[in-house]
């Protein structure tokens, strides 16, 4: 027996793995600087449109920068983790974009039904971004859950 310490699989996960790889980080990055920017510009939009404006156009600004400082806040809390994600990051990025792509094209089929113009151009567009930010956060589950096994599956051997 020797008088090395044991690692845990927890700790040898994390000395094996970087905290935030490069490109992880790249993507934190474009995700803070493009969700305040977009959350800037909208907001300033709104705010500067002249007169009074109606209750789906107000909507439809809330819901554009609500969904742009989503955005800015997940790419700073990327920024900050200290830890193993475990694929947590794209779960969480890919429930962002299918609750974006489901409420806008809910809000942009109803401003079209009600103006009496085609909706299924909204549709068509929406329902390809639904489809796509669907399957992107069904890989991202099984992703994830493939990744929580395996540490378990670690942990399990190490408790033996």
């Amino acid at each position: 027996m020797t008088d090395e310490p044991r690692l845990s699989a927890q700790n040898m996960i994390e000395h094996l793995t970087p905290v935030l790889s490069p490109r992880t980080r790249i993507r934190a990055v474009t995700a803070l600087v493009a969700g305040t920017t977009g959350g800037a510009f909208t907001g300033a939009l709104w705010w500067s449109e002249p007169g009074p404006l109606p209750g789906h156009t107000h909507l439809a600004f809330a819901m554009f920068t609500t969904f742009c400082l989503a955005w800015a806040g997940y790419g700073g809390w990327l920024l900050t983790r200290r830890v193993p994600l475990f694929a947590t990051d794209r779960l969480i990025a890919a429930w962002l974009a299918l609750t974006a792509s489901i409420t806008t094209t809910a809000v942009l089929t109803t401003v079209a039904a009600q103006r009496d113009t085609a909706t299924w151009p909204v549709l068509t567009v929406g329902g390809v971004f639904i489809t796509t930010s669907l399957l992107l956060t069904v890989r991202a589950h099984l992703r994830r859950a493939a990744l929580v096994r395996r540490l378990l599956e670690l942990t399990h051997r190490e408790n033996q």
